[in-house]
Order: C-alpha cells, then sequence, then structure tokens
C-alpha cells in the first residue's frame, strides 16, 4: 500500500529518538523526548486551499522539523507515520 497525501498534506516518517545525550548518558525509555524530526515520505500537489494558492515547498526525501501536537499518526501495514499540513512545517533541514 501506499500513501498519497491530498492538497496541502504531507506524509511525514518520524526520526528515531535519541537513547543517549551527547555527554554519553544512556536514557531510559520513559525520558526519551518524541523526536520533532522527521522525514518526507510524500508531498501533496498544493492548489487553492482557503482561498489562497498553496505551493508545495517540501519534497519526498527531506528531513524537517515540524510542530509538535501537529497531525495525525495513522499505521500503515508495520509503518507508522503522521500526516500534517505543510503549514506545520517549520523549517527543512540541510546537510
Amino acid at each position: 500500500m501506499k500513501l498519497v497525501p491530498l492538497s496541502d498534506r504531507v506524509v511525514l516518517k518520524q526520526l528515531e529518538a535519541e537513547t543517549t545525550t551527547k555527554s554519553g548518558i544512556v536514557l531510559p525509555g520513559q525520558d526519551k523526548e518524541k523526536p520533532q524530526q522527521a522525514e518526507v515520505i510524500a508531498a501533496g500537489p498544493g492548489g487553492v486551499v482557503d482561498g489562497k494558492e498553496v505551493v508545495m515547498q517540501v519534497k519526498a526525501g527531506d528531513k524537517v522539523i515540524y510542530s509538535k501536537y501537529a497531525g495525525t499518526e495513522v499505521k500503515l501495514d508495520t509503518e507508522k507515520y503522521i500526516i500534517v499540513k505543510q503549514s506545520d512545517i517549520l523549517a527543512v533541514i540541510e546537510d
């Protein structure tokens, strides 16, 4: 199966949470904060949303930071994804 987002929606796959701090301290499971970084799996075509023209600024493969409480989590097969509006994406991470 494949998720195909509509309008200004973006499908994200959350990146793994860090298990150790920069200083080398191992974090137990409950202390790991849900990461806000994700990889774009698919992006919708954009178009007119609420009377405004929306041009998609992200594409599949981009690594992004998104709002903490944004989106809808979905499970497809064994994978978990998050579907957000493009406006919930705060930044693109460039290497």
